[in-house]
């Protein structure tokens, strides 16, 4: 190792630069990752391909400039230097450090990071009065030609740069490596890749107006931005709050509001959220930034808006529509830009005409209303009018009222099923390509011909159940990937054994192999409303560890003994077994043993072919065993009840879908007991589990909590329940549970279901976090009323119950060799729960819009005058300024329906109950709204009444269609919610409902032919399951509420 010094020009806090020497060490084992490499360097890990025409070295400028178009994974054999690397941290930032190491770690990728400034040989010290630009592309060149020298000349190295002194100096240098510019290299070697020659372009282009448009501009739209020590400074001492800025979808020009991060001001002690009122205030924040406010005087403090709204882009608040004053401020800094790919429409002819002199400079409108309009340069405006487009936002500077970009690529047509799912999928930034050649060479093999076989050595290590236990599972109809079951037997000594099975996926999961790595990126399995998107391969998912029934698994299983009587827990183990289970029950059929169906029988596959003797007797078997855990369950329920555990509604429909995908129908979900049954043990197994990895790792164990609501979420929920007469006290979860317990109107069952919605509204996101970065007071499941929590039942779809089974494994080793590979330390474990619980939340989102896509679709095609399924019954549980807020029970949508249009004009009834628009007036009070006319006639809707609506679809070329309320009488619609309730919704189906996704299907068809290659071919690949059913998707989820996104508090 030879030490040498390392010159530092570095910034303090207060500016000034500052020159510091260190120490730098130099040596000669410093890994190539070439799998060319015959100089015995290490090749763990990571290797640079060796079936590539040649190696690739961008300069820093193209790493910092151009790291998009190196994403793509058509570009192979990329060498990032270290230096270009250390460029890229101190001048990006964060956010473009961490996406190049992201792309750096991604298997599917060949490229890696060779450290060019640890290596003896490869590293050159800065010379005196050499800039450090130009020592930067020096040592990047001599680097590149350490590298080909290193690799025996076997594979030419090309060096791109933006650097015309570097290409003259070196470009005929060195025999086998070749300086050229970027633009030169995809000309030469990639004259096909047309994507990656319009992403050029098109940052080209972008750069080049930017430093157009500073030289032109000097007069301020926005005050400038605080610099980041001064920032830093004042919210420490308080001056400043900091927080994230949340923009007000509905109202996206003029509210925004900043949720407090850590401590708020000390003067002010505020308790709520900080309303930021108007673009300028907002200072070119974005929603999703987090941001340094200033609060206004409290004279300038203004409301909320409380009427409803129909243009999202109208830019002034109706006159007397503002709440009560609440603290205001204004964005003074941004800490953390949180910009991602952003899903765009560029305008109609009509509106590009209107943009004004510069045809190439186009404004285009974001999918979320709650991003403003991007200003970018292309030439492809008018051939992109028909289709949605990603874009980036590069910089938004003082001096301009819109945020630049550019354009990154197409998605697909405006309208076009895939097309809007690929859009929904963008704005969440999920990412869902195939898994990849290396993570699939991970897999164990198995097949019909050949199936999985346990290993002799793995069946030593384990507990065997398969002969000793009756083990079954109890899933959605047409699950694959089946990751619980359950088994209960009677002891020798009369108590009871419970047991939860769960796939043991970590034996097939390496920690830090890649299949782990890509697992971890995406976090969970995304459920769409017709497909989902899988967290691991589907031969893990859906074959090895499904535990189906006939076949042997590994689990991880938590076994309790329960005295017989009382059900209360004796003692408990955890145990890696091999299992093999008896049944593969369905929902359906497990209800119906329960309510002793026999009919139901000839729907378990595995009874079949038995004599009735042997079949009377394995049924038997199988009915206690049902009976006795939904008994546990009950017990292990009430021990929860009286603590505070709520049962809370979320708004949950299924698509009703045949096997080509049609819609059949959109029907409310039917709770079974033995749904509850499952949850009951699910989340016992969870607690316990729990319990037993905070115990032995007390700082570095993954939980979930779930923070008490701030009880002014509640006043909403207390105020439509008093309306009721139903008092509710939301001191504690106990109370509130029993609360809501009492809210029940005999009269009508969707009382209790709104007020229980409230509620769930009212709720925090329940978090995964690490037990290190917080008191154990801190650790409670409000919802759940349990001291510590966490998910550990499925590994298949979620990648926190993977951390959690090597938790368990770790903490239930006899030998401690293999701990410290298995634990995360707190600071890596918080990152980790961080970029989880954000997936979680992308995960809920996405499912949520694509459903609504759905709902959209079912109603868009039909006649609201002749198609009777377009009207519905209604609930009113909101009362706004100008309208009411409406639940239709029978399709599970939530939406607004004005009382006054924008004509001026308000709701009036005829004789028959039905409405008009008439001139007149609303009156708003506190549980009702009074619409009047000029001649006196009068109607009040107070909180709870039932309603006809009309169901509408309002479309949008820029962004989602959604789903519009009409009041059309004020009555109850003559087929009652609870009247359809209680059809059964399996027999019910719509041919209407079908023909709108035929038409979609023909429509899709007939835009194939005229379809750019490039969107077909992406997403068809990306699509990697599909389910059969949104039912059977949701019951896999089962913590995952469809459309309340805030329902997550269950599990």
């Amino acid at each position: 190792m030879l030490r040498t010094e390392k010159v530092l020009q570095l910034r303090s806090q207060q500016g000034r630069s500052v020159r510091v020497v260190r120490e730098h060490y130099l040596r000669l084992d410093v890994p190539c990752r070439s799998a060319l490499c015959r100089a015995g360097c290490p090749g763990d890990g990571k290797l640079l391909s060796d079936d590539v025409t040649h190696y690739v070295v961008p300069d820093w400028k193209v790493v910092q400039d151009y790291l998009e178009v190196l994403e793509f994974p058509e570009l192979k054999g990329i060498i990032f230097m270290q230096t270009a690397c250390q460029a890229v941290q101190h001048q990006k930032g964060r956010r473009q450090y961490n996406k190049l190491r992201n792309l750096v770690k991604d298997a599917r990728h060949d490229c890696i990071v060779f450290a060019n400034e640890f290596h003896q040989h490869s590293y050159r010290p800065r010379e005196k009065g050499e800039s450090m630009e130009k020592w930067q592309t020096r040592s990047i060149y001599n680097a590149a030609v350490w590298y080909y020298n290193h690799c025996l000349g076997q594979m030419p190295v090309v060096m791109v740069t933006e650097d015309e002194d570097a290409i003259r100096q070196y470009g005929n240098e060195t025999e086998g490596v070749f300086v050229i510019s970027f633009k030169n290299y995809l000309d030469n070697f990639w004259p096909d890749l047309k994507a990656a020659h319009e992403l050029f372009d098109s940052i080209v282009q972008a750069r080049h107006e930017r430093e157009t448009e500073s030289q032109e501009n000097n007069g301020k739209e926005y005050p400038e931005h605080l610099p980041m020590e001064i920032l830093e400074a004042g919210i420490k001492s308080g001056r400043y709050i900091q927080g994230t800025l949340n923009v007000n979808k509905h109202r996206a020009q003029l509210e925004a509001f900043v949720r407090l991060q850590g401590f708020g001001s000390k003067e002010t002690d505020l308790q709520s959220d900080i309303l930021i009122y108007g673009a300028r205030a907002r200072n070119r924040a974005i929603h999703g930034d987090v941001v340094a406010v200033e609060l206004l005087p409290s004279q300038e403090w203004k409301g909320r808006i409380v009427a409803l709204c129909e243009n999202e882009t109208e830019d002034k608040a109706p006159a007397d529509t503002t709440g009560d004053p609440m603290p205001t401020g204004k964005v003074v800094g941004i800490i953390q830009k949180n910009w991602r790919d952003y899903v765009v429409t560029f305008p109609s002819k009509e509106e590009s005409q209107s943009q004004g002199r510069n045809a190439q400079k186009i404004l285009v409108t974001p999918w979320d209303y709650r991003i403003p309009k991007i200003r970018i340069s292309t030439q492809q405006a008018e051939a992109l009018q028909e289709y949605r487009v990603v874009v980036r936002i590069d910089s938004w500077e003082s001096n301009s009222v819109y945020p630049n970009g550019h354009f990154v690529r197409v998605l697909g047509r405006i309208g076009d099923l895939e097309g809007e799912i690929a859009a929904i999928l963008v704005e969440n930034s999920i990412s869902v390509a195939p898994f990849s050649e290396i993570q699939m060479s991970e897999m164990p093999t198995s097949s019909s011909k050949n199936p999985w076989k346990v290993n002799p050595e793995e069946e030593k290590k384990r507990l065997d159940l398969r002969d000793t236990h009756l083990i079954f599972s109890i899933d959605p109809k047409g699950c694959e990937d089946v990751d619980d079951a359950l088994s209960v037997r009677t002891l020798p000594n009369g108590n009871l054994e419970l047991g939860v099975h769960i796939a043991d996926v970590t034996c097939f999961v390496a920690a830090n192999s890649y299949t782990d790595v890509e697992a971890k990126a995406r976090a969970t399995t995304y459920y769409l409303a017709d497909r989902r998107y899988d967290m691991l391969p589907a031969v893990l998912s859906a074959d090895i560890c499904s535990l189906l029934s006939g076949v042997d698994r590994y689990a991880v299983s938590v076994l309790w003994e329960l005295e017989r009587e009382s059900y209360e827990i004796l003692r408990v183990c955890y145990n890696k077994t091999i299992i093999r289970s008896a049944y593969k029950l369905v929902y359906e059929v497990a209800q119906g043993l329960l309510d002793g169906d026999t009919s139901v029988v000839d729907d378990i596959p595995e009874l079949k072919d038995l004599d009735e003797r042997t079949r009377k007797k394995k049924l038997d078997e199988l009915v206690w065993a049902i009976s006795k855990l939904t008994d546990i369950a009950r017990h292990v329920r009430a021990k929860r009840d009286s603590c505070g555990a709520l049962e809370l509604e979320g708004v949950e429909i299924r698509v009703q879908l045949d096997d080509k995908k049609n819609i059949h129908d959109l029907i409310p979900k039917q709770p079974l007991e033995v749904h509850e049954t499952v949850a009951e043990c699910m989340i016992l197994a969870n607690h316990w589990v729990a319990k037993k990895i905070s115990e032995n790792f007390p700082h570095q164990a993954l939980l979930r909590q779930h923070p008490p609501p701030r009880q002014e979420f509640f006043t909403e929920l207390r105020e439509c329940a008093s309306a009721k007469g139903f008092p509710i006290d939301t001191r504690s979860n106990k109370t509130l549970a029993e609360s809501l317990d009492k809210a029940d109107d005999p009269l009508d069952p969707l009382v209790n279901k709104l007020l229980r919605c409230m509620a769930t509204h009212a709720m925090s996101n329940a978090l995964y976090f690490s037990t290190g970065s917080c008191s154990e007071e801190e650790f409670h499941h409000y919802g759940l009323a349990l001291d510590k929590y966490t998910h550990f039942t499925s590994p298949i779809r979620r990648y926190a119950d993977i951390v959690v089974h090597r938790l368990l494994m770790a903490a239930t080793l006899k030998e401690t060799k293999d701990v410290k590979d298995k634990v995360l330390s707190n600071k890596d474990l918080e990152e980790l729960c961080r970029h989880i619980n954000n997936r979680n939340r992308a995960a809920q989102h996405a499912q949520k819009q694509s459903t609504e896509l759905f709902q959209c679709m079912y109603f868009k095609d039909k006649t609201p005058e002749t198609d009777e399924r377009c009207i519905a019954d209604g609930v009113i549980y909101s009362i706004r300024t100008n309208g009411v807020l409406v639940f239709v029970p029978r399709y599970g949508i939530k939406g607004a329906a004005y009382m006054k249009n924008k004509e001026g004009l308000v709701i009036s009834c005829q004789g028959d109950r039905s409405c008009e628009w008439k001139p007149g007036s609303l009156q708003r009070f506190q549980n009702k709204i009074t619409s009047t006319t000029t001649t006196g006639d009068s109607v009040t809707l107070s909180l709870f009444d039932h309603i006809t609506v009309k169901i509408l679809v309002q479309t949008s070329r820029s962004h989602a269609d959604t789903i519009k309320l009409e009041i059309i009488k004020n009555a109850p619609y003559q087929t009652s919610a609870t009247e359809v309730s209680q059809k059964n919704f399996n027999v019910v189906k719509s041919d209407l409902v079908k023909e709108v996704s035929q038409s979609a299907e023909t429509a899709q068809h007939t835009q194939e032919k005229a379809r750019v290659e490039v969107i077909e071919e992406e997403y068809r690949q990306y699509c990697q399951t599909k389910g059969p059913s949104l039912y059977q998707l949701l019951e896999e989820i089962r913590d995952l509420a469809l459309l309340d996104v805030s329902a997550d508090i269950r599990t």
